[in-house]
């Protein structure tokens, strides 16, 4: 008879999943220690997260899948609880621990390219030489992973921090780092809260000169908790140029000024299509709402963004068009708007460290 061996108790854990996501907790890095004596074993599990039942139903999962194996004999299960290093709502905004400057990138609504341009614009600060992180805050609808190209699972440092993705010289974490292609995030309102906190906070991010985030389209929940908790060096909010887009890019921008937040400019996407049978510029959406609204807001237009089917292309691709086709048109505008944000979004003062 075989007796029972640590890589045995290892493949059980594997099919527990951590809760909310289809990925296993021995992956996700939070197993510390498998002790196997003779046909009894010793479990050792550390989670950080502010949700007893997490742990609850880690614990009981893990014990459950080694209990099935043949054979086994006792078996103890112990998650260590750590909460988060910032409960959403006690502190109010604080720095991310090693990041200089942190910029969100929102819009009023979904579908005018917000995630393509904050993956530009980081690339670009990269390409630049600036050490950038970039954070996909939607949690329900990551694009991040796609558009970077990145397939690696995240894996934990010996402090229980997840250890960001690397594309292009950029630093990554995305909710679609840890779910199977076409996997939902299932997750209630709070633990939303939670994950996004420990997306921010629970990432080992290193030194970086600008962390920039991608916020989930509208005011909710995930972008009232950013606001209210990091110390924001301000933010960019993207549209395009008609009027239905225009009115929810208002309401983005009172939420920043209702928190104090600066509103660094505004960055006009798919602005114009310039066919290239004769040349000719067609504004298929319109014409200058962009600029409009940054004159009543008083903020810069950061930029316009022309459209080129190169752009979904590349973001289709996991290259962003500025590494992919560095001379577009559409490359030019987001390495000026890059430019603008580190060296004159106000007044040629760059934005300054928070």
């Amino acid at each position: 008879m075989t007796s029972l061996n640590e890589e045995q108790v290892r493949g059980a854990l594997r099919t527990v999943k951590y809760p909310g996501f289809t990925r296993d907790i021995v992956s996700f890095g939070i197993v510390r220690e498998i002790a196997v004596a003779e046909d009894d074993v010793r479990i050792q599990i550390a989670v950080t997260t502010g949700d007893t039942n997490i742990a609850k139903e880690i614990r009981d999962g893990a014990r459950q899948a080694v209990l099935a194996l043949p054979g086994v004999g006792e078996v103890s299960v112990k998650v260590d609880v750590q909460a988060p290093a910032a409960p959403v709502g006690e502190v109010g905004p604080q720095k991310i621990e090693g990041v200089a400057r942190i910029i969100a990138v929102a819009s009023g609504k979904g579908g005018v390219g917000k995630s393509t341009v904050a993956a530009n614009i980081a690339l670009a600060l990269a390409e630049d030489g600036h050490r950038v992180g970039l954070c996909d805050c939607d949690i329900y609808g990551p694009s991040i992973a796609l558009m970077f190209g990145g397939t690696e699972r995240p894996t934990a440092d010996d402090e229980n921090r997840i250890i960001p993705v690397t594309r292009y010289g950029v630093a990554l974490m995305s909710m679609g780092f840890l779910l199977d292609d076409g996997s939902p995030a299932v997750l209630r309102g709070p633990m939303v809260t939670r994950y996004t906190q420990q997306f921010l906070r629970q990432v080992a991010w290193g030194e970086l000169d600008i962390l920039v985030l991608d916020l989930p389209p509208g005011t909710g929940d995930i972008q009232l908790t950013i606001v209210q908790t990091v110390a924001l060096a301000g933010a960019i909010i993207v549209t395009t140029p008609q009027e239905v887009a225009l009115i929810d890019a208002r309401k983005a921008a009172s939420m920043f000024a209702k928190t104090n937040v600066p509103i660094l400019g505004i960055v006009e996407n798919m602005s114009y299509f310039v066919c290239p049978g004769d040349g000719r510029r067609y504004d298929i959406f319109g014409s200058g709402g962009g600029a409009r609204e940054a004159a009543r807001l008083g903020i810069p237009l950061l930029g316009e963004i022309p459209i080129e089917p190169l752009v979904r292309e590349s973001s289709d691709t996991g290259r962003p068009a500025v590494s992919s086709h560095p001379k577009s048109a559409s490359a030019a505008v987001f390495r000026a708007v890059a430019s603008a944000l580190v060296g004159r979004p106000h007044g040629n003062q760059p934005i300054p460290n928070m």
